[in-house]
């Protein structure tokens, strides 16, 4: 069995991805592929590893937590998505760095089901929206109390990626920007998922239709429907003709920004962040999502 979870991040379109997958489940169930609804583990995966406490379940409760999860007798690939796994959003700079219980939380995700192949999915985001968003989720706090006092410019999502991975050396990791899901929203859902791109699913224009006008989305769909592509890569380039030309206006990256922000703290942060990305592409076992 495979298991797979999606971490988020928050503010990611971490449960519109879900809300997509879950189009599929008629589909995918029959392949052994099940995506639950989130109301069937996550608040029992939490109350789950509270109870264990680090421990490794025994193979009852591990079979006594999967029936919990899914009535389907067949479980080839298992798919939990829960940006809460790795912290609530108040906590997320708890430990005085993003998502300091990240490997503690993920080797326990990981003991919950000792026979399987595990696969962490994450997305990521430019911390110069990623702050102000997760931020606004939040209240009764300052900014400074919300970010602990670190410094924004020390935000290395490489640094999370790595002590993920150091934890778990035997889990494959998948991460991709949420800054690219307009163009690559299809192959998150396959790569979740384990079906070829060539297999069409539900869902897979969900998030086009939040960033294209309703005249190019129509059109959109219309033309491929004449012209399959011969190729994901085919493909990725007929989404990136019609956002070019029919994409809906987008805010400023300085729309929203905090108080005591400036454009140049937006620009040093997303610089940064180009630079965290070519590290990403660096790190073993880490299969990146590109455009």
């Amino acid at each position: 069995m495979q298991v797979i979870f999606h971490l988020g991040a928050h503010c990611t379109g971490e449960d519109r991805l879900l809300k997509s997958l879950l189009k599929n489940r008629e589909m995918l169930n029959p392949q052994g592929i099940i995506v639950p609804g989130p109301s069937r583990y996550r608040r029992l995966i939490r109350q789950t590893l509270r109870g264990l406490d680090g421990a490794q379940p025994t193979i009852d409760e591990q079979q006594a937590l999967l029936a919990q999860i899914t009535d389907e007798l067949t479980v080839k690939r298992l798919i939990l998505s829960a940006a809460d796994f790795l912290a609530f959003v108040p906590w997320i700079f708890r430990h005085h760095i993003l998502y300091g219980k990240a490997p503690e939380v993920t080797a326990a995700l990981g003991k919950l089901f000792t026979d399987a192949k595990i696969e962490f999915h994450l997305a990521i985001r430019n911390p110069a929206t990623f702050i102000p968003a997760v931020f606004g989720n939040t209240t009764g706090l300052t900014l400074e109390k919300f970010l602990y006092g670190i410094d924004p410019r020390s935000i290395k999502w490489s640094d999370l990626i790595n002590q993920i991975r150091m934890a778990n050396p035997q889990a494959r990791i998948v991460v991709w920007r949420s800054e690219d899901c307009p163009t690559i929203w299809s192959r998150v859902m396959h790569s979740l998922t384990g079906t070829a791109e060539a297999i069409p699913l539900q869902g897979e224009t969900d998030i086009l239709a939040e960033q294209m006008t309703s005249e190019g989305l129509e059109l959109y769909q219309t033309y491929l429907s004449a012209n399959p592509p011969k190729s994901a890569t085919h493909k990725q380039l007929i989404i990136n003709t019609f956002l070019e030309k029919f994409t809906l206006p987008m805010p400023s990256p300085t729309e929203g920004i905090p108080a005591g922000w400036t454009e140049e703290t937006v620009a040093r942060l997303t610089d940064q962040y180009e630079d965290d990305l070519a590290q990403i592409a660096r790190i073993p076992t880490v299969k990146l999502l590109t455009p």
